[in-house]
Formats: C-alpha cells, sequence, structure tokens
C-alpha cells in the first residue's frame, strides 16, 4: 500500500515559469501550502484554496482541501527555492520542496 502522507517527489527541480501539478493519488484529502518564510521574498504567496498567507490557509483549511483525484496548480514566475507542506499531515512529514532555476 502507497504511502498516502507524502508528496511524490519529496523534492523537484523545474525552469522559471513552469507549472507544478499536484494530484492527490491517495483516498484521503490533502493540502498544498506554502510556509511564507521558506518562499523567495518576491514569490507570490500559494496554497491550495487560492489563500495569501500561510495563516489564512490554517485558518481555514478545509477550503483548501483537495480532494482524492483531485489537482491544485501553480506557476513559478521566480527563481528560488520554495518549502510547502499538507497541513492535516504536516506532523506525519508530509513536506516537499520546489526548486525553481
Amino acid at each position: 500500500m502507497p504511502d498516502s502522507h507524502r508528496f511524490e517527489p519529496k523534492t523537484a527541480t523545474i525552469e522559471t515559469g513552469e507549472t507544478v501539478t499536484w494530484t492527490n493519488e491517495s483516498d484521503i484529502e490533502h493540502t498544498v501550502t506554502a510556509y511564507e518564510d521558506e518562499i523567495p521574498d518576491e514569490a507570490a504567496y500559494f496554497a491550495s484554496g487560492g489563500f495569501e498567507s500561510e495563516r489564512a490557509a490554517r485558518n481555514r483549511i478545509t477550503e483548501g482541501l483537495i480532494a482524492p483525484g483531485e489537482k491544485y496548480e501553480y506557476t513559478f514566475d521566480h527563481p528560488g527555492t520554495y518549502g510547502y507542506f499538507c497541513i492535516p499531515h504536516e506532523s506525519s512529514g508530509m513536506v516537499g520542496t520546489i526548486q525553481v532555476k
């Protein structure tokens, strides 16, 4: 049985301007939520649910949940390292990194 509490791959490297699509392939809901302090200063904040801050995403978690089989996309317009996580499964180590060149 696959581990439903991880991002696969955990780290990805892409080019500036590319879009990443996260697909929920598990049977439970997840979020894609940026750590505000782990994205480049000039980059816009991103989170499933369209939140503008990590606090808003955490406070309104149900609005950001991605159901099984659903997707979330984000286009990375600035180079740098982006850290992100799943709110309900952060304590289980469901975190990831996108490196944008």
